[in-house]
């Protein structure tokens, strides 16, 4: 409180100073020139532009526009300050247009460049001039046919991390789409499909919208989709197997140093616990009597391990006779 106090007094102090008085009347200067200039502003002529929301309404629950309504029309007008000072602050309000009004012929929804004008000098008042509009006029197609339900083929170019993978497949949220046309859906449409799109160095499952590549003269419901990468990091494992022999000839034994190997390999962590078939064996046919060596082999692993190592690669052996009884 005593700092405030003290902080106070030597405002006032600054304030009945000479040169305290002479930094207020320089600020109400300012203030004047201010309010002048903006009253200046608002009666002189400017030009400005809007982007105008726009919206359709009362369109029939049968209806499915085929073309693209756009969401803004972009306008130029000029007019006195005052008249556009409530479009220069805040929200535009939305310019709405109903449908049943704005059909011209079959299956088409259109507004010409004397109609937009007309609505926009209502939109922003009589006293308002529009210079230009973008787009000027409107003619979009429409169907009442039913849409017709498509697969989607989903294009990707994705890859994981070194210490990751892709595990499972590539999925859309929804695994077909509506598909409308004015004349109904052509029967070679089998499907659609997305845009292409890449990724790389994914280390968790990722989701993407992607857009469904347009199909001109066709309308596609829902047009883009969220797309699911199942990506899973890569963890070790290691796994003690006897080595077993194969192709031995009758009446001949193979004992191997060391009977059991190591094999380790990388591989989901959803797949850790899971028990995968493997099998290590020695092929009579690859005995090397030069090194006493045989190499070791493996059964198939599922795809899903990665990097699959022996430890050791190769077994020595003695061979062992058997005489006939």
């Amino acid at each position: 409180m005593e700092r405030i106090r003290n902080l106070r007094l030597k405002l006032q102090d600054v304030i009945h100073s000479s040169r305290g008085k002479d930094m207020l009347l320089y600020l109400m200067f300012v203030c004047v020139a201010f309010v002048f200039w903006v009253l200046l502003s608002l009666d002189s002529e400017v030009q400005r532009d809007y982007e105008v929301p726009v919206e359709l309404t009362d369109v029939p629950d049968s209806v499915t526009v085929i073309g693209n309504i756009p969401n803004h029309i972009g306008v130029s007008v000029q007019a006195k300050g005052s008249q556009l000072l409530r479009y220069t602050w805040g929200t535009l309000p939305t310019l709405k247009m109903k449908f049943t009004e704005n059909v011209s012929e079959k299956n088409i929804f259109s507004l010409s460049k004397v109609k937009i004008d007309s609505r926009l000098r209502d939109y922003f008042g009589q006293g308002v001039q529009i210079s230009s509009v973008r787009p000027d006029s409107l003619r979009v197609p429409y169907t009442t046919a039913p849409g017709v339900s498509v697969p989607i083929v989903i294009n990707a170019d994705v890859h994981p991390t070194l210490q990751s993978i892709i595990n499972g497949p590539i999925k859309a949220d929804i695994d077909s789409v509506k598909v409308y046309g004015i004349n109904g859906v052509p029967l070679s449409l089998t499907h659609v499909e997305t845009e292409n799109f890449s990724r790389a160095s994914l280390r968790d499952t990722t989701r993407i919208e992607v857009a469904i590549k347009p199909i001109s003269g066709l309308r596609i419901i829902p047009d883009k989709v969220i797309v699911t990468i199942p990506v899973e990091p890569l963890i070790l494992k290691t796994r003690s197997v006897a080595v077993d022999k194969v192709g031995m000839p009758e009446n001949v034994g193979m004992i191997t140093f060391p009977s059991r190997i190591e094999v380790n390999y990388l591989l989901p962590l959803s797949e850790y616990h899971k028990d995968m078939p493997l099998r290590a064996f020695v092929d009579y046919s690859d005995i090397n009597t030069s090194t006493q060596k045989v190499k070791v082999n493996l059964s198939a692993l599922p795809a899903v391990c990665r990097n699959i190592s022996v430890v050791p690669d190769s077994v020595e052996y003695i061979i062992e006779r058997h005489l006939n009884q």
